[in-house]
């Protein structure tokens, strides 16, 4: 018996390493070649493909379209699954590679058109924006083509591998838009709600200004200071939890020359935003000539699309953080309102096909709000949301050209921060803005819809060499009191972040790399320090019954640190108290299909205004008073750390709690795979309201420092590698230094690999 159970024991081993040695297999035949030479109908004159040892592409070429071409190739060969996602997601079309599971997804993006907007599009653009486009395009198919075999994620899901096109790589920079400016309309539909159902002085208790204000002007808005309102009779319920909706935003700052030993100005740029693997962001440099003169520009391309986003030229540096500014209405219409009905075939695997039903307004597409029909009318549906207009910094010289190019880019609306090396620094808001001149957050009448609409604002507000040399942006209201009437508040941050930025910067005179890059990586809690206050203070009432937390409170060290327990207690506390004070309307809305999800991150000022008063008819009546409610909070942070992490308090450390965990999208479906497929798990470091953002699988998605025209310092850290091919040695280089916040060169290093593409006709 026990020779046979042996026997089955090797049989078991020897078949799982063939299963093994057989997944390694199909994997290894589709890693791409790195070095080699090729020849090609789309290029004018030989295109080399380096890479060094991060890497990081290396494009040499003679023109622009060339270069184009190039990153296409390297693109195709390193992220195509990647960029077949983002097209799918903007496209609505996930469903044919993911099955009836996607549908509402799909549907849900399907209500955008954006497939057909941005085949519109291309057809509108001049002519060498669309020769670009063509000649990315072909880089990537024929990257793809030389790599042979299809990825493993085509491989599982048995779906084709489609050719890109020229407007997919619109739908790529759409992709960016419902990422960034989602949370805007669905604010705005969030707060219909909150006023439908509370009125409009709820709506304005709930959005009032908070004390973090950190505008580049000083400017402040006017507090609230009316009563608050009443809150209807509430019943008893269950309580609920209001999931905040991930603040995807960025930091970034800039000082002039005045304030570094070189004389030129300073950049630092990280945007923050949800992680997978592979990484959003692909390291590129792009070497070329253009009118007799040769260009090089470093720094982060989006896979998809042929610009190199946030990086340098050596005579500028860029960066971005998303700009929040109102770039959407809802027109309430009528009985008599002209609309229209549209049928979107969305495809599955099977070769059958779901129809998606969608109503059409002359404004926009039409969505019920508590019953009633209103229209969408969004920038990201306006012909001038999408363009190639950002290339232009490329070629710019100094921060006056960056900022005179700003208001032609067709982005999302971005804080633009620019720095050049003759010690110039600047911001602009760049992007898309609708020339509509009254932005409402609650629901616009028809007759207050405005044409202008249609058109991009050219007048935008810019700050250039400020007196005390330092500028800084974090996704809360950079323009003035005055300007924030006319661009309203499309889902604006707090202003905690932006604020600790701004003091950061000013406790210094001079500054360098280093100083930028411990700024990036500042974790302390100046936002949680209130609610560390008010949480000792309710368990003091029992000191000897909460001496074990109050211990952790005392030693918390005051920052999102790895070993405090104390942040844990104090993060969890506040979103149990506000879980708690907001149930019921959290209950309400969800009866409406709606949701405080995309209004909790303006909570804060009215959360402590009902703590500071109490309020009666604000009390959830499962309590006898306000501090037996407080009370209850903490027990209910005790109770779920325990569940998800067990009693030993050890295990409730914040770099525990808010682990980084970045995955690839199959890794949940193949667990076996899980290891090979994902980033290694890291201790959590900072969290939301601080420079150092980062959640459990969400924060800077790229950091980077540079000074134009002294580049031996400049940093470019990405949390996961270059490949999307898990078996490449590029697939995780670079993420050990990014979780230990070493400064990874922005540079290249030496060249390790090389392709030479040569034009088909060449002998």
């Amino acid at each position: 018996m026990f020779k046979i159970i042996k026997w089955l024991v090797l049989a078991i081993v020897i078949l799982g390493l063939a299963a093994t040695a057989v997944i390694y297999g199909v994997l290894s035949i589709s890693l791409p070649a790195l070095d080699g030479n090729g020849r090609s109908n789309h290029v004018s004159q030989a295109v080399k493909i380096s890479r060094d040892q991060l890497g990081q592409a290396v494009i040499s070429a003679e023109n622009r379209l060339d270069a184009a071409y190039g990153l296409g190739f390297a693109h195709g060969q390193d992220r195509f699954f990647q960029m077949d996602l983002l097209r799918r997601n903007a496209a609505g079309e996930l469903s044919e590679l993911f099955g009836k599971a996607a549908l509402g997804l799909d549907k849900k993006m399907r209500f955008h058109q954006l497939r057909k907007r941005s085949a519109a599009i291309v057809e509108q653009l001049p002519q060498a924006d669309q020769a670009l486009l063509t000649s990315y395009a072909a880089g990537v198919n024929e990257g793809l083509a030389q790599v042979g075999f299809s990825s493993f994620e085509y491989l599982l899901t048995g779906a084709e591998q489609k050719p890109w096109r020229s407007e997919d790589s619109l739908l790529v920079i759409y992709s960016m838009y419902l990422d960034l400016q989602t949370a805007t309309f669905e604010r705005d539909q969030a707060l219909i709600q909150i006023a439908d159902i509370y009125g409009p002085e709820m709506v304005s208790f709930l959005t009032q200004p908070s004390q973090y204000q950190a505008a580049l002007d000083g400017s402040t808005l006017a507090p609230y200071n009316l009563t608050i309102p009443e809150f209807p009779k509430q019943t008893l319920q269950a309580l609920l939890r209001i999931d905040a909706n991930q603040e995807r935003g960025s930091n970034n700052w800039a000082v002039t020359g005045q304030l570094t030993t070189t004389g030129a100005g300073m950049l630092s740029d990280d945007m923050h935003l949800s992680m997978a693997v592979p990484v959003i962001w692909y390291r590129a440099q792009l070497n070329y000539a253009m009118s007799g003169k040769v260009s090089q520009v470093t720094g982060v391309s989006l896979p998809g699309a042929p610009a190199i986003v946030v990086g340098t030229n050596n005579n500028i540096a860029w960066g971005f953080t998303n700009g929040y500014l109102d770039t959407a209405d809802w027109v309430a219409l009528t009985d008599n309102s002209k609309t229209w009905q549209e049928v979107e075939q969305i495809a599955l695997p099977d070769g059958s096909i779901e129809e998606y039903k969608l109503t059409l307004s002359e404004y926009g597409p039409v969505r019920e709000i508590n019953g009633k029909p209103y229209a969408l009318s969004w920038v990201g549906h306006q012909p001038y949301a999408v363009d190639m207009d950002l290339l232009k910094l490329e070629q710019a010289t100094t921060v006056d050209d960056a900022l005179l190019i700003a208001s032609e880019v067709g982005i999302p609306v971005q804080n633009l921060m620019v720095v050049d090396s003759q010690g110039n620094a600047g911001w602009k808001n760049m992007g898309a803005i609708p020339g509509r001149i009254k932005p409402s957050e609650l629901a616009v009448q028809e007759n207050d819809y405005s044409t202008l609409w249609q058109h991009n604002e050219q007048q935008r507000p810019e700050v250039k060499n400020p007196v005390d040399g330092r500028l800084w942006t974090g996704n809360s209201r950079v323009v003035s009191a005055l300007d924030d009437q006319r661009f309203g508040n499309g889902g604006y941050a707090l202003g905690a972040r932006s604020s600790q930025i701004r003091d950061r910067l000013y406790e210094k005179q001079h500054f360098n790399e280093a100083n930028f890059n411990q700024l990036q990586h500042d974790n302390q809690a100046r936002f949680l320090q209130p609610w560390h206050s008010l949480l000792l203070q309710q368990l003091n009432r029992n000191s000897s019954a909460n001496q074990q937390y109050i211990k952790e409170l005392d030693n918390w060290q005051g920052c999102a640190c790895a070993t405090s327990i104390g942040y844990t207690l104090v993060r969890r506390y506040r979103d149990e108290v506000i879980n708690s004070v907001f149930t019921a309307m959290q209950a309400n809305l969800q009866a409406q299909g709606g949701s405080l999800k995309y209004v909790k991150r303006d909570l804060e000022p009215a959360i402590w205004q009902l703590i500071e008063q109490q309020p009666d008819s604000w009390l959830n009546p499962q309590f006898a008073d306000w501090d037996a409610q407080l009370t209850d909070s903490f027990s209910q942070v005790v109770s779920n750390l325990s569940k998800e992490f067990g009693s030993n308090l050890k295990g409730w450390q914040w770099g525990t709690v808010n682990e980084l965990v970045i995955e690839h999208p199959f890794a949940q479906q193949i667990p076996q795979l899980s290891k090979l497929l994902n980033m290694p798990t890291a201790p959590g470091f900072g969290d939301s309201y601080m420079p150092a953002v980062q959640g459990r699988s969400f924060g800077a998605s790229q950091r980077f420092i540079a000074q134009p025209g002294h580049l031996e310092n400049a940093i470019m850290a990405i949390p996961g590698g270059q490949s999307g091919h898990p078996l490449s040695p590029f697939y995780r280089a670079g993420f050990d230094d990014y979780v230990a916040a070493k400064p990874t060169p922005l540079l290249p290093k030496t060249l390790m690999h090389e392709i030479t593409i040569l034009p088909a006709n060449e002998l």
